[in-house]
């Protein structure tokens, strides 16, 4: 059974140092785990994710020797850098950290239209457009921020659908490194500009979906949401989440309107730009999108390669339940967008 996983290497290629070494950003692990962990971040790690350093190794092979008894025909990654990335998501529970990365692949299988052809070159549009970027200093608890911004977009100008695989090949990148793992990363949402065409666009059954991903279908920790400059029909904009939200992640949804005050307060003005009251210079769009694109390759390593889920049989109760909005959905969108058109 090892020799049907080991056979397909998924593993991101190595990287030139002195590539990794000027850029702002972490690179991605080297193929043969080695702990890049900081003391103090060990020291958080074991406190807040139970993660115990003389028995990470253990753990990991006792995660690997669960997929490969129980999905072995699951095509995944199986290295030590991997699988710690669910380890840590989960607490170091292995039955949690299991389903979490059946979670993961299911997603794939259940959205072609995010994860067929996954990679930064077909999503250049929705980077050139400003949607999204990262901050390049992290916050004083080392969670880097993801600034969203989606008022930029109009839904004639592409499907939203492009703007959740940004989303997501962000998330991955910003996945690799071992900090971001212990830390968890900060959301900024800029609502400016945000109108009842951007408002009622995604529908209940695509924000389930990706809600759904975010919380149980991919490894990172996220800490805090921001939202900044939301128009009044946020509001309606936030009910159609907010159902799909647990309710941990619901009280982490921090609405500031226009007040910075209340911005700095989450976020020190230290490491935000400008244009958010900050002393971080202005909003660099660019740093990150080349960052992205110069990582085309490991994301045709990772993403355009068979499908993972092929000849697997998972349970009745996993997640991204059919392909179609129930009834129930279109009958609450219905009334949400009656309610955003009011609200308007």
């Amino acid at each position: 059974m090892a020799d049907q996983h080991e056979s397909i290497d998924l593993r991101s290629p190595p990287v030139d140092p002195s590539v990794a070494a000027g850029s702002w950003f972490p690179g991605p692990p080297p193929p043969m785990y080695t702990c890049t962990l900081t003391p103090e971040l060990v020291a958080k790690a074991r406190e807040e994710l139970q993660e115990k350093p003389e028995w990470r190794l253990r753990d990991v092979q006792a995660l690997r020797d669960m997929i490969l008894k129980e999905q072995p025909n699951l095509r995944t990654r199986l290295d030590d850098a991997f699988l710690l990335r669910f380890l840590r998501a989960r607490k170091f529970d292995y039955d949690r950290a299991l389903q979490l990365l059946l979670n993961y692949h299911a997603g794939r299988k259940a959205w072609p239209e995010v994860f067929q052809d996954l990679k930064p070159s077909t999503v250049k549009h929705v980077l050139d457009l400003g949607f999204l970027t990262v901050l390049p200093q992290p916050d004083p608890s080392g969670r880097y921020i993801l600034c969203l911004r989606p008022g930029k977009w109009k839904p004639n100008d592409y499907p939203f659908v492009d703007n959740v695989r940004a989303i997501y090949l962000t998330l991955e990148k910003l996945i690799q490194p071992e900090e971001t793992q212990v830390n968890g990363i900060v959301i900024l949402a800029d609502y400016s500009g945000v109108g009842m065409s951007q408002a009622s666009n995604p529908g209940p059954f695509l924000a389930k979906k990706v809600v759904s991903i975010l919380q149980d279908g991919f490894p990172i920790r996220i800490k805090a949401v921001n939202i900044i400059n939301e128009p009044r029909i946020f509001k309606g904009i936030f009910a159609i989440i907010k159902p799909f939200l647990k309710e941990k992640m619901a009280e982490r949804y921090v609405l500031h309107g226009s007040d910075l005050r209340s911005l700095h307060r989450n976020i020190p003005r230290s490491v935000l730009p400008e244009e958010y009251g900050g002393t971080a210079g202005q909003l660099d769009m660019c740093a990150w999108s080349r960052l992205l694109l110069d990582s085309e390759e490991e994301f045709i390593v990772e993403f355009c390669q068979p499908d993972p889920l092929e000849g697997v049989v998972l349970p009745d109760s996993m997640l991204f339940e059919g392909d179609q909005a129930s009834g129930q959905d279109e009958d609450t969108f219905r009334g949400l967008r009656s309610q955003l058109y009011y609200c308007y």
